[in-house]
């Protein structure tokens, strides 16, 4: 049994290694933190931001397989930390205030990714050729952003997520 348990460990361990590999790989190839750093005039700081890619992606991993570790609500709650009645209410808002943020630094990213990966692959420039597009490109696109900025927005509104319909 305990043989078990080490090979599953061992598998896991490098499964893990070879798929966020392949995401550093991904990111590196598509110039995402080199780009970023030039929008941001942080040049100098590339390296920090690099660092940063590397330990969110460690953080969120850990997180994800280690769940009860990241239960800080059930702390914060259990000890009532904000007094007897405020607790709850303070809890909800700074969780909610969090997922706001995060939600929108998080679809920044994918955002910024999904457009690196397409102008690396030059897949704008060769649709618009195709279909013979010349004029208001930067419409169509900044259209297809806010219809998915509508969809996610009825997608979590209307709670689809719960129903799948």
């Amino acid at each position: 049994m305990l043989l078990k348990q080490m090979l599953l460990g061992i598998i896991g361990v490098s499964s893990g290694l070879i798929v966020s590999a392949g995401v550093f790989t991904v990111l590196i190839s598509v110039g995402l933190i080199p780009r970023f750093a030039g929008k941001m005039h942080v040049a100098r700081k590339i390296f920090v931001l690099e660092e940063m890619v590397v330990f969110g992606t460690l953080f969120g991993g850990f997180f994800s397989i280690f769940g009860d570790w990241g239960m800080v609500g059930e702390f914060v709650k259990k000890h009532q930390l904000f007094g007897e009645g405020a607790t709850e209410g303070v809890w909800n808002l700074t969780g909610t205030l969090f997922l706001l943020i995060f939600g929108v630094f998080a679809g920044i990213f994918v955002g910024c990714l999904a457009l690196a990966i397409a102008e690396m692959l030059n897949t704008i420039p060769v649709f618009a050729r195709r279909i013979g597009f010349r004029h208001g490109l930067g419409i169509a696109i900044l259209a297809v952003a806010l219809g998915k900025l509508l969809g996610s927005l009825i997608y979590f509104t209307q709670q689809v997520f719960l129903y799948g319909g």
